[in-house]
């Protein structure tokens, strides 16, 4: 029986990748028909579809695992085929790894600078929050994850990094306007906050744990981008939760206050990736672990 062409989730690769049929075709130099074949031949060999036909086209379930097949195959290959051709003019190694937008806000770019600028690599970070980023390791469609998960996934290992120290803060301004008699389970329900999205569980923990408060019952703005949140608190807009790493500067201005500093919300952060790491993947993991462990409490 003939097995899985790798041609054939090239061609799945490239599309997701280049949002296209067409650019897909441009990026591997061959015909916009020859793309459409090879994609028909693989589903046609799994007899299910791996591609869902929008704009931009996605992966279906099988296609994702079949595209996390599909690059750690590349990471071998990008390891070894150099070596045994001569060849150091390859193109370069493409890794989705997972990440929280605090740690990319924060510390996870500052670990990763030295090996994107020494190697051949083309990294890809999403964001997902911290008890969502390990599904997309155990999907295949990325190389590694941070996540708040303490215990790994069958072959692969999850590496302590450190303590993420969040501080409820807001601007004078806005403190004085809802917190002038100060921050307890009434006045803070009344306070206008803002959150990542709706996965975002840390601010439901935080009003649970301390003031037995609903966020539900709330106003709850939602904003992906944990810089936005530096925005709208300084402005007076909400209050919210930041990496306390974010904001050092603000505090000691006095731009932004911290409304409990009686309280502390720490989150535990974990390095999930494959046990039998080597190359480039393996000193991506070494650089993250090594720059966490050494800037983050523990």
């Amino acid at each position: 029986m003939r097995g899985l062409d790798y041609k054939w989730i090239e061609a799945l690769d490239a599309i997701i990748h280049q949002g296209s049929f067409e650019r897909a075709a441009e990026y591997l130099f061959i015909s916009q028909s020859a793309i459409s074949q090879r994609v028909k031949q693989l589903e046609k060999f799994l007899a299910q579809p791996v591609l869902i036909r929008e704009q931009p086209p996605k992966p279906t379930a099988i296609g994702k695992k079949l595209l996390g097949l599909y690059r750690r195959v590349r990471l071998l290959e990008h390891e070894i085929l150099p070596e045994l051709e001569n060849d150091t003019s390859s193109r370069p190694i493409q890794l989705s790894l997972a990440t929280n937008a605090d740690s990319l806000a924060t510390w996870l770019l500052p670990s990763l600078q030295d090996v994107m600028k020494q190697k051949q690599v083309e990294i890809t970070l999403s964001i997902y929050g911290e008890n969502l980023s390990i599904e997309k390791l155990k999907s295949g469609e990325v190389a590694g994850a941070i996540s708040v998960e303490s215990q790994p996934i069958p072959s692969c290992r999850a590496d302590y990094l450190g303590c993420i120290d969040y501080v409820c803060v807001a601007s004078p301004e806005f403190t004085q306007r809802y917190f002038k008699n100060g921050v307890n389970n009434q006045t803070i329900a009344k306070a206008p906050a803002v959150s990542y999205d709706q996965f975002d569980d840390l601010h439901q923990k935080f009003l649970t744990q301390h003031f037995n408060v609903n966020l539900d019952n709330t106003v709850h703005h939602k904003i992906s981008s944990s810089e936005a949140f530096i925005k709208m608190a300084i402005a007076g807009i909400a209050y919210c939760l930041i990496p306390k790493l974010q904001i050092i500067e603000e505090l000691e201005k006095g731009t932004l206050v911290n409304i409990t500093p009686n309280f502390a919300l720490s989150n535990r952060i974990y390095w999930h990736h494959w046990q039998l790491e080597t190359g480039v993947l393996k000193e991506i993991s070494q650089a993250i672990i090594h720059y966490a462990q050494s800037h983050l409490p523990q």
